[in-house]
């Protein structure tokens, strides 16, 4: 018997590859979850997450590893493989947390290459409250300056990088509705900047006008910020001479 072991690290330029499957997902981490044998969507995108979905909740996996990260994959014939078993993925990242993905049969595999997104087209109310922040940087934080505005990474660009009073650097996600996907979009930008030397102990700050309960409750898990902001402040048509109390 031939035993191969397929070894892959994710890097930047990936295609995209769908592969459906029946499969069984383990996760190991903070804390431990599992996914019982089923037809599935899995999505390795070009940043090197792997994500996990069924044919239900919209666009959200049930399981997923965000980049950076490391696939490890054991095809048929390696030991200790079951006969039933067609894959076993490893997925780690640099925290140590595995999700293993157990493939019984491949009904679909195929890659794709989308090329370079242009990036999120901001709508009028979001792109004209990033303005403002940027303009009026100290409506964060006391004595926060402004960096740079539109900060580009390799899977899109941060609203806003400033500095603190202290002269830390922060990444800014402006957002009119602060959500969850919000919160995952600001942990991927988070965990590429800090790559950069200058950038190592960046901190992160989700800034919106209203923000969900559970975009808090991931947000404060990941270590970020939540700013909540008026717009009709920042646009100076909120006067403190024109209220009652």
């Amino acid at each position: 018997m031939v035993v191969a072991t397929d070894e892959r690290t994710c890097q930047y330029g990936v295609r995209v590859r769908l592969l459906i499957a029946r499969c069984q997902v383990d996760y190991a981490g903070k804390l431990t979850a599992h996914l019982p044998m089923a037809p599935r969507l899995l999505v390795v995108k070009a940043d090197g997450s792997v994500s996990v979905h069924a044919d239900d909740k919209a666009y959200k996996p049930l399981n997923w590893m965000s980049a950076p990260c490391t696939l490890t994959v054991r095809v048929a014939g390696d030991e200790p493989l079951d006969e039933a078993v067609a894959e076993v993925w490893e997925v780690r990242n640099t925290s140590g947390d595995t999700l293993q993905i157990t493939i019984a049969e491949v009904l679909h595999d195929s890659s794709h290459d989308l090329g370079v997104d242009p990036g999120l087209q901001k709508d009028g109310v979001e792109k004209h409250l990033q303005a403002l922040l940027a303009q009026n940087p100290s409506a964060l934080g006391d004595g926060w300056t402004l960096v740079q505005r539109e900060y580009y990474t390799p899977i899109g660009p941060v609203d806003l990088v400033c500095r603190d009073a202290a002269g830390g650097y922060v990444a800014i996600e402006v957002k009119r509705r602060g959500e969850i996907d919000g919160v995952e979009q600001l942990t991927r930008y988070l965990e590429l900047m800090r790559r950069e030397p200058r950038f190592s102990t960046l901190s992160g700050v989700l800034a919106a006008q209203q923000v969900k309960p559970q975009a808090r409750v991931l947000a404060a898990d990941r270590g970020i910020a939540v700013v909540t902001v008026d717009y009709d402040t920042l646009r100076g048509l909120d006067s403190s001479d024109d209220r009652l109390f």
